[in-house]
């Protein structure tokens, strides 16, 4: 016999905000780059060298969906050659204390993953034969 499916008693939200705020996050490094500007406005190879595992097209891709979505600003400076400044904006900057928490548990999901790991032996490849004792193996080295 299956079971019935019960019916939320909690009204969905309008146009859900955890969905809406979510998708501002959404791709990867977004919210590695809302991090890097959370101090301080960042040129495009400031934020290369704070994240050097991202490649130029993908920065360059993110930081163009981080601005059509209000997040960050591009301000292009008056300099010979013309040099480009990313900064938050008031909506990304409210962003930051939600990835501020989730850094926090990140930590401690990592501690705690320590906690839980045992520390494993190193086997030679000598130690691996079967039936045959450690002290027999040390005298034939």
């Amino acid at each position: 016999m299956a079971l019935r499916i019960r019916h939320n008693k909690v009204p969905s939200p309008p146009n859900c905000p955890l969905t809406a705020c979510m998708a501002l996050l959404r791709g990867a490094w977004a919210p590695n780059i809302i991090w890097y500007l959370s101090v301080q406005a960042r040129r495009f190879g400031e934020l290369r060298v704070d994240m050097p595992k991202i490649s130029a097209r993908v920065l360059s891709a993110r930081l163009r969906e981080l601005e059509d979505n209000g997040v960050v600003s591009r301000r292009v400076m008056p300099t010979s050659p013309p040099s480009v400044e990313y900064d938050l904006t008031e909506l990304g900057h409210e962003l930051v204390p939600a990835i501020q928490a989730i850094v926090r548990v990140g930590l401690k999901l990592k501690l705690r993953g320590s906690e839980h790991e045992t520390p494993r032996r190193r086997s030679s490849p000598r130690s691996a034969i079967r039936g045959a004792a450690p002290a027999a193996m040390a005298d034939d080295a």
